[in-house]
């Protein structure tokens, strides 16, 4: 691409902004203060429908990063309205391939050596097309595959010119949300820069196939010896930042469940088993896959059979680019969160939101706090099996509810909290249909079992820590009072109390002076403003506050002239 198409990409997504923001002005804030607020009001969902259709008609025809905008968007649930994300819900990552020269003249550069020489045998057509890069099928060398220890590889390269794609509209995104953060009812309510920084840092990590290949070995060492898992290995001599080569495990992919079954392998089972490794990685290793849709997803059969009498197999995961992580901090909020949630303690679950990051300062917690008080009102007490038994659309009609409180609050997920959302919502659809009696909350629940034992064990850690030490304390305390009573005895303790009556002497005196100034001020500016109105009033207020005027000056001058 031209420079000039660049900045014709940048000035269109900033002239898309710009419509969308004077909309925004015009039913949000204007036609409240001129009293069509209801105006504003009954057109509000059909608007933001709109809105969020000429949003994914944009992202398609231009494709690049506004593809993964259009996919982040859909699932900030916490802060956009269901219309939005919604109508967003179904946006995917397909666009037409490369053509194969593009491929070929960028894979040469960042290799070093011409396509024929990196691989034995590199096919021309790509097996699929994202918005960011393509994969082709390959097969490495015999030398390179007595090396790798494997000959068939799927290589990843990325689209022609995507870097400079990624720049120019992260700086579209970053002056849209400058202006946006001019707006008081966004900025309010929605830190929009730190969105798109969460934004820009995750599609950054993506674009970088060095980043995703360190984050397969890393999930690979995981599981290393779990013969759940099986994870594509890398070969490093054919991999760059814009080119990833890794070994082809295709297999079945998990939501075919015709190809599972005959390959003799229960849905049910593998939806089990999924949920079990996923929320091992959140819960386990703080490391997880946090894009696991059907195609990242394969379900291969393995020599043997299983404790049931069907055919072995295992779960292969591709496609790193999108890994979570969950730090200290909040993990630690997440224990918090649990135990609040088993607790039914609405103030402690506010506490674990702020400590995570959930709210921003201007949250109402008051408010935040009855929403949870209802929503434990109605169903808490219930385990997580019994949750699966209320009527969908007592759920439904609730969660409308809840979200529309939860939105009207200054309420934002952290990216590192959202990707964990993200990869546990998926993780249910997927074993929902694998398995529709399937229950999420039976898989979580063993964890968070784990998670109440082991703060339950830390905290009694605690306690005997502070009993211990304040055992000891008090094992020592007869022997120091004795010793304190021995030294007055034998007459070795004195007290000097004359330089702290002095201090508190000089204390006591500027008090008094500035008791003395707030007279002086209040008086004298009682008596101006009264002027125009009472003037006799207002003479003898100035005169009189003359006294204590005088009383400041007096005491000042008295306090310098004298002993310190």
């Amino acid at each position: 691409m031209t420079d000039g198409v660049y900045r014709a990409r940048y000035r269109r997504i900033l002239r898309f902004a710009a419509r969308q923001l004077v909309q925004i002005w015009w039913y949000e804030l204007f036609l409240p203060r001129v009293g069509l607020e209801a105006l504003a009001e009954r057109s509000r969902k059909a608007r933001t429908r709109r809105l969020a259709r000429r949003f994914r008609t944009l992202a398609i025809e231009l494709g690049g990063l506004m593809i993964k905008v259009g996919q982040f968007l859909s699932s900030r649930m916490d802060v956009l309205p269901p219309e939005v994300t919604a109508e967003l819900a179904d946006l995917q990552d397909e666009v037409p391939a490369v053509p194969f020269h593009a491929i070929k003249k960028l894979a040469e550069a960042e290799l070093g050596v011409p396509l024929e020489r990196a691989y034995a045998w590199f096919d021309e057509t790509p097996i699929a097309a994202a918005s960011l890069g393509q994969a082709h099928r390959a097969r490495l060398s015999e030398l390179q595959a007595a090396d790798a220890g494997f000959s068939e590889v799927v290589v990843k390269v990325q689209r022609p010119g995507i870097d400079k794609i990624i720049a120019v509209d992260l700086a579209a995104l970053r002056r849209t949300a400058g202006w946006l953060r001019k707006v008081r009812i966004v900025s309010e309510r929605v830190d929009v820069r730190a969105l798109v920084e969460e934004f820009a840092q995750t599609s950054l990590e993506e674009v970088d196939y060095l980043h995703e290949a360190a984050s397969a070995e890393r999930f690979a060492e995981n599981f290393a010896g779990d013969s759940r898992v099986n994870v594509p290995e890398v070969a490093w001599e054919r991999t760059t930042r814009r080119v990833l080569t890794l070994s082809n495990v295709a297999a079945i992919k998990i939501n075919d469940t015709a190809a599972l079954r005959a390959a003799g392998i229960d849905p049910a089972d593998v939806a089990d088993g999924f949920a079990d490794v996923m929320f091992e990685q959140v819960f386990t290793h703080g490391f997880f896959h946090a894009d696991p849709h059907p195609g990242n997803i394969f379900v291969t059969p393995i020599a043997g059979r299983t404790e049931g009498g069907r055919p072995a197999w295992r779960l292969t995961f591709i496609d790193f680019g999108m890994m979570g992580e969950v730090p200290d901090g909040i993990r630690g909020g997440l224990r918090a969160l649990v135990i609040a949630v088993a607790a039914r303690d609405g103030h402690k679950l506010v506490q674990a939101a702020q400590e995570i990051g959930m709210l921003l300062p201007a949250a109402n917690t008051a408010e935040f706090e009855r929403a949870l008080t209802q929503l434990f009102a109605r169903f808490g007490g219930m385990g997580f099996v019994e949750l699966s038994h209320i009527d969908p659309r007592e759920f439904r009609d609730f969660a409308s509810e809840f979200g529309d409180t939860i939105r009207s609050l200054p309420f934002q997920l952290p990216e590192k909290l959202l990707l964990l959302f993200r990869a546990v919502s998926l993780t249910s659809g997927m074993c929902s249909g694998l398995n529709p009696a399937f229950n999420v909350w039976d898989a979580v629940e063993p964890y968070a079992n784990q998670l109440l034992r082991d703060e339950a064990r830390s905290t009694v850690k605690e306690v005997a820590q502070q009993a211990w030490t304040t055992v000891g304390v008090t094992a020592r305390l007869p022997q120091r009072i004795d010793a304190v009573i021995t030294t007055i005895e034998q007459g070795e303790i004195t007290f000097d109390t004359s330089r702290l009556e002095r201090r508190l002497n000089r204390l006591e005196r500027i008090g008094l002076r500035a008791v003395s100034a707030l007279l002086f001020a209040g008086l004298l500016i009682g008596g101006a403003l009264l002027l125009p109105f009472n003037t006799p009033v207002a003479i003898v207020l100035m005169v009189v506050s003359v006294i204590p005027l005088v009383h400041v000056l007096l005491t000042g001058f008295l306090e310098r002239r004298g002993p310190q």
